[in-house]
């Protein structure tokens, strides 16, 4: 299917691994030239590499997205975009007892306010250019609850939320924001929570995640590629009359009519 943004230009935060870099590939392979951000810088370059294979520009942007350092380096490095996707690393897997103050506003600059920035930055210029896609990677569990991740659950909620009104005020400019929220998806973040688990319990991390996999209908995790087409098809140019939602892809964990 032909998204009709080839020759467009998307910001992908985040994306030197995991579903930001498959949301990266999945653009790349529509013909999106793509500036990509990471803090690991060999991960960065690997991701880089596998990205030009498509004939797009690729542009690797070393910087942590929830500094203001790391901010201004991706916006000199791409003063404006057509796509900007979202993305950030989650607090760790904790028990809420025992975030303080400072580790709960890391959470929320990490996974509400680093976002509203971004699009802070960009949203006139979309606006100006009358097309403009604006995607955010939240997480199923600002659907239902996840014990342990509650900083990370509460600040993509607020997110949520804070973005509702926004994405009405410009859907008539063709500029459109909705959100991801991911399941079980085969990851480093996935795998960490497995590890997080078989820590405590002393069980193994592969006994664990084959029962995790039991508990979801589709019975797998899923695979990155699948949401970074998700993405790039809310990307697209016949997406314009989809905005302000939430697009829950879990393999129908979330137990629901609606």
């Amino acid at each position: 299917m032909d998204l009709g943004i080839k020759g467009r230009r998307a910001l992908v935060c985040a994306s030197s691994r995991g579903l930001g870099r498959a949301c990266a590939h999945s653009l790349a392979q529509a013909g999106v030239d793509v500036v990509i951000n990471g803090r690991d810088e060999s991960a960065l370059a690997a991701t880089a590499d596998a990205l030009k294979v498509h004939g797009v520009q690729v542009t690797p942007v070393l910087a942590d997205v929830s500094t203001a350092e790391g901010q201004a380096a991706l916006m000199a490095a791409c003063p404006s975009v057509d796509i900007l996707v979202n993305n950030n690393g989650g607090p760790p897997h904790r028990d809420f007892r025992e975030l303080d103050r400072d580790a709960m506003l890391a959470g929320v600059t990490m996974n509400m306010v680093t976002p509203i920035e971004m699009i802070q930055h960009y949203l006139d210029g979309m606006v100006q250019q009358e097309f403009g896609r604006i995607v955010n990677i939240t997480s199923m569990s600002v659907r239902m609850p996840i014990l342990g991740l509650d900083l990370s659950s509460g600040a993509r909620a607020g997110l949520t939320a804070f973005l509702a009104g926004i994405a009405r005020s410009v859907a008539d400019k063709n500029v459109t924001i909705n959100h991801l929220a991911p399941g079980a998806f085969d990851t480093d973040r996935l795998n960490g929570g497995f590890q997080f688990a078989s820590d405590k319990t002393g069980e193994s991390v592969e006994s664990i995640a084959a029962a995790r996999a039991q508990t979801i209908p589709a019975k797998r995790f899923g695979d990155p590629a699948e949401f970074g087409d998700a993405c790039a098809f809310l990307c697209g140019a016949r997406s314009g009359y989809i905005t302000g939602q939430t697009l829950l892809i879990d393999g129908g964990v979330y137990n629901s009519s609606f």
